[in-house]
């Protein structure tokens, strides 16, 4: 009985631990919440308790995703997955894979990203799972964006918005708005990405949700630069930077640095743009973001092709394109290409992007690419 006794207020103490790191996660205190899921962790092991072992790795696969580290992230994923064989463990199986999924799709490897998130859709199908079928549809969206597949992630995040509305799910409504609104641009339609995150901006706001309060001050900067109106979109840049460096969040804020250095690039101010793009490329090299890499690599090229070293140039747009054909990012690829052929050619060749779907008009440098 004492040893019952002693167990039961072990499990009780563990879940108060969890529990304070879950409220330190939603706070988007990251690297704290760390520090108390790990201690959870360990007591779980302890009392064998497989529920909340399972729990607890796939919670600290969701911190090390919020901080960039998709590595580790995707280790405790996979230990989440592996403990979870029983069939009364199948809907926390579907919920890693899930995490697993978001873990490729940010290492560069979409493909793999989609196979992990088709699988537990599937689940969420079969057993009506309407807010896991939600969050995977929102996360397959974002994949397809990545892959170049624009018309389908678009198709993918308003049937994940609709579901999250029959929720009165806000905040994932608020996320595919953003998902919507980051597609839009990239597509070419700037004002309905304006629309988009300005939406998602006020639901955010109303929730207090830092993060998407950065992140959709991101988009709006981003949006602003689109539609050429810089002395804006610096100002949405700056709120994004400030709330992104008060929450430790480096993956996001990484795009938003490239963002301010090619709003600095487009109105000629190349000192200040390279600054900024060197800031990104460490940050790209900690969270190992291929994609990252490759936007900064052609801002470099296209830097040195502007100011005249033309060798230097290539050497960055050449690795550019080979890093692009290597992960198979079909609007990255088109980016390098557009920069290869004004270097080589002078002129560009627009079919690549219209074969994608998107409507840009790049023709000469400084280019604005979305």
């Amino acid at each position: 009985m004492k040893h019952l006794s002693k167990k039961s207020e072990i499990s009780q103490t563990t879940d108060k631990i969890f529990n304070k790191a879950e409220s330190l996660r939603k706070n988007c205190l990251y690297k704290e919440s760390l520090v108390f899921f790990k201690k959870a962790l360990k007591k779980y092991i302890f009392l064998n308790d497989t529920a909340n072992i399972f729990r607890s790795y796939a919670a600290i696969g969701d911190v090390y995703r919020m901080i960039g580290n998709f590595n580790l992230a995707a280790d405790n994923y996979l230990a989440a997955i592996n403990i979870s064989n029983s069939e009364d463990c199948a809907v926390m199986k579907a919920d890693a894979g899930v995490g697993l999924g978001l873990s490729m799709r940010a290492l560069g490897n979409w493909k793999d990203a989609l196979f992990h998130l088709n699988r537990s859709k599937k689940y969420y199908r079969k057993n009506n799972d309407t807010e896991g079928l939600a969050f995977t549809l929102w996360a397959e969206a974002g994949t397809y964006r990545i892959k170049g597949d624009i018309k389908k992630a678009i198709n993918t995040f308003l049937e994940s918005m609709k579901l999250f509305e029959s929720l009165k799910d806000m905040h994932g409504t608020g996320y595919c708005m953003c998902g919507l609104g980051g597609t839009s641009r990239v597509a070419g339609n700037f004002s309905d990405s304006l629309k988009y995150y300005k939406a998602a901006n006020r639901i955010f706001m109303k929730l207090k949700d830092k993060f998407g309060i950065a992140y959709s001050y991101c988009g709006i900067g981003n949006a602003y630069r689109m539609l050429s109106d810089f002395k804006k979109s610096f100002a949405f840049f700056r709120k994004a930077s400030k709330t992104y460096e008060k929450i430790g969040d480096i993956v996001s804020y990484s795009y938003t640095l490239w963002g301010i250095g090619t709003s600095h690039k487009m109105i000629g101010n190349y000192e200040e743009a390279n600054g900024f793009f060197n800031k990104a490329i460490l940050n790209f090299k900690k969270t190992k973001d291929p994609r990252g890499m490759i936007y900064c690599k052609l801002a470099k090229g296209e830097l040195s092709l502007l100011n005249g070293r033309t060798l230097l140039a290539n050497k960055y747009i050449e690795r550019a394109l080979n890093d692009a054909i290597r992960y198979k990012f079909a609007i990255e690829k088109c980016y390098a290409n557009t920069l290869k052929s004004i270097l080589t050619k002078g002129n560009v060749n627009l079919s690549c992007y219209k074969n994608l779907g998107i409507e840009l008009n790049l023709r000469e440098i400084p280019l604005n690419i979305p």
